[in-house]
């Protein structure tokens, strides 16, 4: 690929320009777009313009641009999370209605959570997990059962780069709590993103007895039921590791 003035490549700047949309802004001026990808007017308006072409953005009137359908297309028709979407998703339904509760599903990347697949129930407290959303380990349920189940040496690289920018949690206390939930099989946080609310998570393991994903539930601070709560997440996550050791086996292993 050829680069610009500046050495960076066509890949970098298209791919500055797909993701110089923020969270909840689908719909961007062609000016505003250009700068949040800090690039020349001409050069954006020549990327959107082929990435048009392709139906990965789509250009509207008076210069407006958003993300084009091919691109959620491929994304959902491809993604590495559709066949842990597709086998936790019954048992995300089951654990709503049992529980009647916000329910969340999600995968590790780096240092973050990332959410894959949520739940909301009408009238319940906030969910800040959001669908293609992120939230750093130390700061959701989910994020910490899944450093939980990383071997150790992830865990100590984490650990050692790991400042909170709020000044509450000091790496020390964070290994505890890591060590909290591998031992107890959960983690909970509470009023730690919203004071009113509390997250619980567990871990769901694949035949390796890896932990690929963390299913759990966000609630009110005076309804958690930790007795009613874990077993039942527990019993989602088993459910769910089943589901993708099947999809993951070949015919012959099933017959």
């Amino acid at each position: 690929m050829a680069n610009s003035g500046s050495g960076d490549s066509v890949v970098d700047r298209v791919v500055r320009v797909i993701t110089a949309f923020p969270e909840g802004v689908n719909v961007l001026l062609l000016s505003e777009l250009a700068d949040r990808a800090a690039l020349p007017p001409s050069t954006a308006h020549r990327l959107v313009r082929q990435l048009a072409g392709h139906g990965l953005l789509d250009i509207g009137p008076g210069g407006t641009v958003q993300l084009g359908l091919r691109l959620w297309e491929l994304v959902n028709r491809n993604s590495p999370t559709l066949e842990l979407r597709q086998a936790a998703m019954p048992f995300m339904e089951d654990i709503q209605q049992v529980l009647n509760q916000n329910v969340n599903l999600a995968v590790l990347d780096g240092r973050e959570a990332l959410f894959v697949e949520r739940l909301s129930r009408r009238g319940s407290v906030a969910n800040r997990a959001q669908v293609a959303g992120r939230m750093p380990v130390h700061l959701s349920s989910a994020g910490l059962v899944l450093m939980a189940g990383q071997p150790h040496t992830v865990q100590a690289e984490y650990l050692d780069g790991f400042v909170d920018p709020a000044g509450r949690l000091t790496a020390e206390q964070l290994r505890l709590q890591l060590g909290e939930a591998a031992h107890q099989g959960f983690a909970q946080l509470a009023g730690v993103v919203d004071p009113d609310t509390w997250g619980i998570a567990v871990p769901v393991m694949d035949r390796k007895k890896r932990t690929v994903a963390a299913i759990g539930v966000v609630i009110p601070l005076h309804e958690v039921r930790l007795q009613a709560l874990v077993p039942a997440l527990q019993t989602a996550a088993r459910g769910i590791g089943r589901r993708l050791a099947e999809s993951q086996s070949s015919p012959e292993q099933r017959d």
